[in-house]
């Protein structure tokens, strides 16, 4: 496990842009080329219900570190349980952690992902580099497309395996913009494709959250048999609310996370 929160962060970050190449362009877009100059709200990992990679075994990583769970998520249609954390540091991201319930599946991909798990040697979900280790397998192109039939979000984790799904974009911490409408415009002004399901913009003041993402980048991936483009990991824009009690919500929203696990859909 790591003991300094920063590094691991600083990893997650390298191994994201090197297949999210569209992350560094953002952040040059919205006035820094520095890291550091754009905070980060949270990031987002994927993974499934078994006993070796759970949600608790990410979530682990995290809390030897100081982070404790904060709340939990239904996705009912998506077949999805996730939990969130948060650091007593509050400049620290937050951490949203998901996972596909297997046994909601077909047989077919139940036995496809456990086969694909067993492969991982159980001291690598417990190493240091675990969170962005990236696949611990090797899938063929036919696999992931029959994977994506039932599921993107396992045929997302079967292609890309354990890294950082996104980043996520403090709108309330950019010195230039003050809306996301705002950085969502700078946004498309530049090329950029923004994930519309459910609208450009997902929550609303009211909910005191509102999130809006790229669509992910489309990037090689080399499967057992061939190299192929598909989506790999996309960028998120969140601007917090005050409560009622004067403090900015840091939890998530199930309906607009619903519709952000749809950046990654291929287009």
């Amino acid at each position: 496990m790591h003991t300094d929160v920063k590094a691991l962060f600083a990893n997650l970050w390298q191994d994201y842009v090197a297949v999210t190449p569209s992350a560094k362009k953002v952040h040059q877009l919205l006035g820094s080329s520095q890291q550091d100059d754009v905070i980060n709200d949270h990031i987002a990992l994927r993974t499934f219900n078994l006993e070796k990679v759970g949600l608790e075994k990410l979530a682990a990583h995290f809390k030897a570190l100081g982070y404790e769970e904060c709340g939990e998520y239904h996705f009912e249609a998506k077949k999805l349980y996730a939990k969130h954390y948060e650091h007593a540091d509050r400049s620290l991201p937050k951490v949203f952690i998901s996972e596909l319930l297997l046994d909601k599946c077909s047989a077919y991909l139940r036995d496809t992902i456990t086969a694909l798990v067993e492969q991982i040697p159980a001291e690598a979900v417990t190493a240091d580099n675990f969170l962005y280790s990236g696949t611990h397998w090797q899938v063929s192109q036919a696999t992931y497309e029959k994977l994506l039939a039932e599921s993107e979000y396992a045929a997302w984790v079967a292609a890309w395996g354990y890294r950082a799904n996104h980043f996520t974009v403090s709108v309330n911490d950019l010195h230039s913009f003050s809306t996301l409408e705002q950085v969502n415009e700078t946004l498309k002004d530049a090329g950029f494709l923004l994930n519309t399901s459910g609208g450009e913009i997902k929550g609303t003041p009211e909910v005191y959250l509102e999130q809006s993402s790229t669509l992910a980048d489309l990037h090689p991936v080399q499967f057992s048999d061939v190299v192929a483009t598909i989506p790999s990991c996309f960028y998120e824009f969140a601007r917090r609310y005050p409560m009622t009690n004067g403090l900015l919500y840091t939890g998530f929203v199930a309906a607009s996370a619903d519709k952000i696990f749809e950046s990654t859909n291929a287009r």
